[in-house]
């Protein structure tokens, strides 16, 4: 694998999704009846994602467009397709998240029908444009979501667990160092591993953060508003990590970032080694399983989707801190 260069990675191709034709019959009518009206037409499925839930656009008889996911309960987007269906109708309006329409549970099936987007994901390149639409979204989700509007929620440094421990584990020899990222990686994991340790202090909030961001889970509409989509990783954090998420990839495609994080107020007040502990949390919770086979259900573009994430984090980080 070079080493000289991130990996490429097409967020618009990265899922292999079922047909409408090949989910069960049972459901097709749950989602009729849920519905009050028959499916006319489906479109072919959407791309993006890691996952093999069906997603796809739909055209019901009366003349409306929805967007359906649906999943068998032996793989990962049950679950998620459920919670999602249990968080957005509770966020607040001034988060722009498509709509629930309805649900239906059919056997070991569960589907959730949300408003169809007419949009576009940003982030293939990032754009200053875009750039500054998503970066105006965050801010104003950070606002809308504190207090949480859900209770029960666990911390963000808990989604990610015993993975911030991954770079001293490959230090001590007891994990391998994962292929394809920086040949200097090995001489920084040291600094990557003192810095992800502080995770569990500094990834604390009273704020509710979608806590997956990335390109493939926005949408910009014809009129320029961000929509934010795929909301069943919510935790409680640091009001910033959704927005500084998204800043890597986003510098590795030419936006400076750190010139937007001293005047974001998102991050403006925010001690700097709070930022790069955050980065290097995220850089050792990718770094974990690059090489590995992806989980049942998920596509092989999930690694490399981690292996570019840990090559833009530990970019970004080799600038703040002279790497």
């Amino acid at each position: 694998m070079d080493m000289s260069r991130a990996p490429d990675v097409d967020y618009s191709a990265t899922s292999q999704r079922p047909d409408w034709s090949s989910l069960p019959t049972a459901l097709h009518d749950a989602l009729a009846v849920a519905l009050g009206t028959q499916i006319a037409a489906v479109s072919r499925p959407v791309s993006s994602g890691f996952t093999g839930g069906f997603a796809a656009r739909v055209q019901l008889s009366d003349g409306r467009n929805v967007f359906i996911k649906a999943a068998p309960d032996t793989t990962h987007d049950f679950e998620a397709y459920q919670r999602e269906a249990e968080v957005v109708p509770r966020l607040p309006n001034a988060v722009r998240a498509p709509a629930i329409i309805t649900t239906a549970h059919t056997g070991d099936w569960f589907a959730v029908v949300s408003e169809w987007v007419d949009g576009r994901m940003p982030g293939s390149p990032w754009t200053g444009e875009d750039f500054a639409r998503v970066t105006a979204a965050c801010e104003e989700m950070a606002v809308a979501l504190r207090p949480s509007p859900l209770d029960g929620l666990r911390m963000f440094g808990e989604l990610v667990g015993d993975d911030l421990t991954v770079p001293q584990r490959i230090l001590t020899g007891d994990l391998p160092l994962p292929s394809g990222l920086q040949e200097w990686s090995p001489r920084v994991l040291p600094e990557v591993a003192e810095l992800a340790a502080a995770g569990p202090e500094v990834l604390v909030g009273d704020t509710a953060t979608h806590s997956d961001l990335r390109p493939d889970n926005l949408l910009i509409d014809p009129h320029g508003a961000c929509w934010t989509v795929d909301w069943n990783w919510l935790t409680l954090g640091p009001r910033w990590v959704d927005w500084v998420g998204l800043l890597p990839l986003a510098q590795y495609h030419g936006i400076d970032t750190f010139a937007a994080i001293t005047s974001s107020p998102l991050t403006a007040d925010v001690p700097k080694d709070d930022l790069d502990v955050f980065m290097a949390v995220i850089t050792a919770y990718m770094m974990k399983n690059t090489d590995a086979p992806p989980p049942p259900g998920c596509t092989p573009a999930l690694r490399e989707h981690q292996r570019l994430t840990a090559w833009t984090f530990l970019d970004w980080l080799a600038v703040r801190r002279g790497w």
